[in-house]
Parts: structure tokens; sequence; C-alpha cells
């Protein structure tokens, strides 16, 4: 039986009437995503239309997932609410402090130990409110969310961006800041800008060596690390009914990369074999109930141009590998191309480590498609030139692929299998002479490549692709092997030609487990005590942030202006210092320290207006806040890109920022910094970027005016005594706007005027 199956008997009890009505109000037919959005609305039952883009809207969210190094401070500021149990299923997961480096039983071992603190204090937080708790080792969340509460037609939100796995499942799954998921937990509603739609029509079928992941690769490589923001993106067609539901899975997770607000697909029998093999027959039976509710009307895919803003046609017969890279997962390359694409850029072609797995794809089905890559290589005699290492996605995931010879296939060629957890994917890896940053290239199954993400290395080039490409690749050794076309020499002196791969889409004899890692929470979670030791280098109790004196702001600083990507690993790095996640003061010490200054082209260098010198960003920050004085970041296009982690937002506000000034936003950085009463504004002319000068002082002349759709104006005093008075946009409606005055959104739920 599915965890919260009454949850999702009731959720089907409304939604055909919901949508029903919610279809005679708009007057056509309607798209998954509308569907789903009008039958979660707060309010209930449709009573008005939303348009695209423009209206906020709140809406009522059947579940909330966090993984452990977000819920930490999303726990933290829910004990404020002074709640005795969370409103709605929540669950925490403990995938991001386990550090991949000798192996699975080592590294968990030392987690556990290193970990303690942290892993007990999110144990006796969830027991005491009604959590679901899954221990360090039983997988990476949207794996488990996947295999355990992911229905179709449902909406859920969660403290990590590629939250939006669940998509392969049918739902609205979204990512969010852990403020966001307080106000769901506390039993209030959650708003979102009523999205835009991009629908992708999938035509054709894969085969080959073309995968789901190469559909999102070309995506990405379509629209953009920014195309998709502020929509919803709904794949349809035949493509997508001959598609697995993990490949579907694949496929949503990597909608982050867009910037998507999530990604979803229509109720299939995919799904319905993925639900009755999870042990989920029970969704089935009430999906299949209203199964014409869980998927596009019939006429929006005929001619989806009249229904979507936008529409991409995409055909997987003739689609191709793709291997994205370096730097950012947009910029793709069809294997076909990489040799001459190497060339011209001066890649490294050698690879030297080959990565399977992570929230993206860490399933059976690329599991056994990666090995079926590794038998034909061992049975071949063919040695691998590049080291290998896999992450299965959970302990059901681990257990089955064990038992079925997976495991022992991979370890025949040397692989390290590394815990069901995050690893590498999140810069929890230990690996070996990366400190000495020098130029090497790696290929993964993940779906980010910032710099320094996976090793700390700038130097690093990762490349993002397939399970099965990334094991022909890490065999071959060569950033250019393509396995459709190319030959390896075995040890007999032969060439051989890999076949494409092969792989069962779920385990023939069934999934299996002895110890998924679940632990349920107490029925009376009241005499539960959550202890946090005043001298913790770890967790941290939070103050909550000043409320606005009414006044406008004068005589801000300039602390930072960014140039170019400036992500949430560059404003709050991950990796080493996922362990102080639970501890404001000490992880706001890596506040910035990634992000490039505009004067000096460096990092974590900044100047100090009061002494004139050079300072990491950090000290300089807590030098102005000593004295008083608040201050002012800059940044450019698509700031805040890729995490969903709030500390990007929480850090900058404990340190005195007031205010982040930039070209364009992430929308989940956004959202962040309004939940934390930051000031997150846009240049209503781009190029008044280029007017911001090192010894700025910032003065906000009609602050006092605060409104909604009224810019706000901002003078820019140089040094030499001349002025520039620039015009900043924003996106805050009444309720924002009051979470700005009141210090934080967690200030009104404490207050409980939320």
């Amino acid at each position: 039986m599915a965890f919260d199956i009454e949850m999702i008997e009731k959720m089907y009890a409304n939604m055909a009437s919901r949508v029903d009505k919610a279809r005679e109000l708009v007057g056509r037919p309607l798209t998954l995503t509308e569907k789903i959005l009008y039958a979660h609305l707060w309010d209930g039952t449709p009573s008005s239309v939303f348009t695209r883009g423009k209206d906020y809207v709140d809406f009522a969210p059947d579940r909330v997932a966090c993984q452990d190094a977000t819920a930490q401070m999303a726990l933290l500021q829910f004990m404020h609410a002074g709640k005795s149990k969370v409103a709605v299923p929540t669950t925490v997961h403990c995938d991001h402090l386990i550090q991949a480096k000798d192996g699975a039983k080592t590294d968990l071992a030392f987690a556990n130990s290193q970990s303690k603190e942290v892993f007990d204090f999110l144990s006796s937080v969830s027991n005491k409110y009604g959590i679901g708790f899954w221990k360090p080792g039983s997988g990476i969340i949207h794996q488990i969310v996947l295999e355990n509460y992911a229905f179709p037609g449902g909406m859920m939100i969660g403290t990590d961006s590629h939250t939006v796995n669940a998509g392969g499942l049918g739902m609205l799954a979204i990512g969010v800041g852990g403020a966001d998921a307080v106000d769901v937990m506390s039993g209030m509603s959650w708003e979102l800008k009523f999205p835009k739609l991009i629908g992708v029509k999938l035509t054709g079928k894969l085969s080959g060596w073309s995968s789901p992941k190469d559909v999102i690769l070309r995506v990405a490589d379509i629209l953009t690390v920014k195309g998709g923001t502020g929509a919803v993106v709904e794949y349809f067609g035949e493509g997508a009914i001959n598609m697995s539901c993990t490949g579907k899975g694949t496929i949503c997770n990597m909608g982050a990369e867009i910037g998507a607000t999530t990604s979803t697909f229509g109720y299939d029998d995919s799904m319905r074999r993925y639900l009755a093999a999870t042990g989920r027959q029970d969704v089935v039976n009430a999906a299949d109930k209203v199964a014409d509710y869980l998927t596009g009307d019939a006429a929006v895919y005929a001619d989806p141009a009249k229904y979507f803003d936008q529409v991409i046609e995409i055909n997987l017969s003739e689609l191709e590998p793709y291997i994205n890279g370096p730097f950012t997962p947009d910029r793709g390359t069809p294997v076909s191309r990489m040799k001459e694409e190497a060339a011209a850029n001066g890649w490294p072609i050698k690879v030297e480590w080959g990565l399977i797995g992570s929230c993206t794809n860490s399933s059976y089905e690329d599991m056994s498609r990666a090995a079926s890559i590794v038998e034909q290589a061992v049975a071949h005699g063919i040695s691998p030139k590049a080291e290998f290492g896999i992450n299965p996605g959970s302990e059901q995931i681990r257990y089955t692929i064990e038992r079925d010879g997976i495991i022992a296939t991979f370890e025949k060629m040397g692989t390290k299998v590394f815990t069901n957890a995050c690893g590498p994917c999140i810069g929890q890896w230990d690996r070996a002479g990366a400190d000495k940053g020098e130029k090497n290239t790696i290929v993964h199954s993940f779906n980010r490549n910032f710099s320094k993400r996976a090793d700390g290395n700038p130097n690093t080039h990762a490349f993002v692709t397939s399970p099965e490409m990334v094991a022909a690749l890490a065999i071959s050794g060569r950033l250019d092997f393509n396995p459709l076309t190319d030959t390896l020499l075995n040890d007999k002196g032969e060439m051989v030609k890999l076949l494409p791969p092969k792989g069962d889409e779920l385990p023939s004899k069934g999934f299996d487990v002895e110890d998924a890692g679940f632990q349920a929470p107490a029925e009376d979670g009241s005499g539960v005590q959550v202890a946090v030791s005043e001298t913790s280098d770890r967790l941290q109790l939070l103050a909550p942030f000043a409320a606005w004196d009414g006044k406008n702001i004068m005589g801000a600083k300039l602390l930072i202006k960014a140039f170019g990507k400036c992500t949430t690993d560059h404003i709050s790095m991950a990796g080493p210092w996922l362990r102080f996640r639970g501890h404001l003061d000490n992880i706001s010490n890596n506040m910035l320290i990634g992000a490039e200054n505009a004067f000096n082209q460096k990092a974590n260098s900044v100047k100090n207006q009061l002494t004139g010198a050079y300072d990491t960003v950090p000290a300089v920050a807590r030098a102005y806040k000593a004295a008083g004085i608040s201050s002012v970041v800059i940044g450019d296009q698509n700031y805040g890109e890729g995490s969903s982690r709030e500390h990007a937002a929480m850090e900058p506000r404990f340190l005195g920022v007031k205010a982040v000034l930039v070209k364009s936003f992430a929308r989940i950085h956004e959202t962040n910094l309004k939940k934390q009463g930051m000031l997150g504004l846009t240049f209503a002319n781009e190029a008044d970027y280029d007017k911001i000068q090192e010894d700025d002082t910032i003065n906000f002349t009609d602050l006092v005016d605060f409104a909604p759709g009224k810019p706000l104006t901002l003078e820019f005093a140089h040094a030499d005594g001349s002025k520039d008075i620039i015009l900043a946009n924003h996106t805050y409606n009444d309720s924002q706007i009051g979470w700005f005055v009141a210090g934080s959104a967690l200030n009104l739920i404490a207050a409980g005027k939320a």
C-alpha cells in the first residue's frame, strides 16, 4: 500500500469537479499543467481565470520533501512557527552529507560519525513534528520520492531544485526554499506566479544509444539555462508514451537546468507499470478512475500551438546521444560532433573519471543499461582507461541490482560503488589529486557541471551525458569516442565495436530490499525533546531578522558587483561547506566567495570602502555590519541559477545586505530573497549595470513608498562626487511587501499574522 493513500484518494475525489469548473471558466480545453494547478487552488473550486506569467496564486500542495542539507534550516525555521505537527505529509531525506571517497561501507560509517549531531537533530525534529525520516544510506531524496510518494496529478514542493524529478510520475513537483516549505508545513497556502506553458512534443521512439537523458540535453541546448524561467514544461506525444517512467523522471529532473518551474508528463501505462512494481497498485486503481483528468485534453495535444506559449518538437527516432558541457549544462554537443568541438575548444580529450548516479540517473533501468556496456567490455577483454564510480539511487535499487548481479558486473571493471547518496553530484567527493588544480576531463550522468561543483577543481571539465555513454567514454578513456561508429582495442589486439546498450525498464524479479531506511514518526511527538548545543559549530538556533524601520535605506555600500554567471554555488558553495548548513553564522563565511568581482576579475576579493583595502567578501560584509552600514549586491543575468538553497539568501540577509540588484533572477532565488525580507530588484535598464562603480554609496530615495508595480529609485553616489539615478523594477505584491516590512515571512508566521 502507498504512503498517504487516503490523501491521494481525497485529492482524486475532488479533481474532476474542479477541473470541469476550470474548463468551463477558461472556455477551452486544458493542458495537464492547468488541470493540476486548478485542482490545487487554496480556495478549492475555481472561481476565476488566472493570467499566465502575471497573477500570483495561492495553492495547496499535497506534500513536502526536504533533503538533509536544506532540511536543517527549514526545520530550524519551522520550530519558530509554533506548530505541534506538520499540516501536510512531509519527509526528510539524509543524502547530501555523505562524502564519496573509499566506497559505500567506509564512507557511510564516516558520515554517520562526522554528522551524527545533525542526523540526530533531523531525526528528533522529524519524530516530534510528525515527519517521515529517511536515514543516511537510504537513498537520494528524489529517487525515494519517485519510489514511494509521487503520484499522477499531485502537487508537491521540496527544498531542493530537483524536486521536479517527480514529474516523471505525472506530478507538478516544484523546488522551493525552506521558508516556502515552512509555510506549507504550517498549514498555510503556497504562493506561485501562474506559470507560462512550454509544450514539448515527442515523436518517434528512442533506440540504439539514445536515451531519455538525450531528450533533456537537447532541450537544454535549445532553451538555455534560463529559457524555461517562469514556465512549466509539459511533454506529450507518442514518444512520451513510449518512454519508461524513470526515463520521464530523468527528463523532468534536468528541467531545473533550464530554469523551468517544473516539468511533467501525462498519466500512461509506463506510470501504471512503475507504480505497480513499487507496491502501489492502490494508486493505480485510484488514478484509473480519473485517468482522463491526469493528462492534457486531446484537443490540446492535437493542436499544441493554440494552447502553449511555446512548442518544441523532437523526433526521438532521429535523436543522437548528446554530451553537454563543460561548465554549463546547456552547451550541447551531439556525439558525432564532439571530436571537432573538443579540438576547436581545447578541451582535454583524456577522460579521467566516469560517474553514474545522482538523482537524475540512478534507476534500475539506468544501472542495467550502463552495466550492459561494462559487460561487453569485460567479455571482450577491454580494460577501462578511466576510473569508474556509481551511486545507486536508493537502498531498494542497490539491493535489487546486487541481487541481479549488476553490481558484480560493474565491479569486474574495478568500479567503485559509493553510498546511496548524492556524492560527487553536489561536491561531496574527496577526489584524490583534485587539490592540484590540474586541467582534466570527467564525464558523468549528473545534472549540473558548474565550475568546481564536483571536485572543487576549477580546471575540471565536467561533461553531462547518459549513463550508457558515461560507461562507453570511461571505458575508451576519450571524450571524442563515438560508440556508434568507433572501435576499441582489446587485450588480444582485436578491434571491437560496442553494441547498443540493453536494460530492463523494471526488474523482472521485482524490487526487493531488507531495510529501506525509513523511520516513521511518533504518533504523539509532544514528549520528544530537540536539543541544540549552544557551543555547536554545526547547528544554531535562529534569531528573527529585524523588521524594516520604515525609512529609506541611506548610505549603503556596494559589497560586490558580480560579473557573469553567479549561481547559488557561487553565492553559497556546497562541498565541504555542507557541514555548516544548520549554522547560519558559520555558513555565512562562504557568502559569495565564488563570485567574480567585476572590478578586478578575482573571486572573493572586494574593496572595503572603510579601509580602502581588499578582503574576502564575508569579511567586508561583516565589517560593514559591525559599523552599522547596510550593503548592496549587484549581479548579472539569471542571478541565483541552480540549487534551491535558501542559504544563498539567508547569508546576505544575516550579514547586512539589504538589496540584490541584478539584470535578471532565477525564479527560486528571487523568491528566497523575498521570503527573508530582502529587496530583490532588477535593472529597469540593463545597461545601468555598467554605471555601477567600485566605491559607490547607494541611497534608496523612495523606499517609503514601496508598492506593487512601482519601480524604486536608487541613487548611486560615486567617489568623484558624481551621481547616477537608476530605476529598479521589482515583482513584489502586497503580501510580499508585508514580508519585507515584517523582516521576513517567518516573522509573520511566528506572530500568527500570515
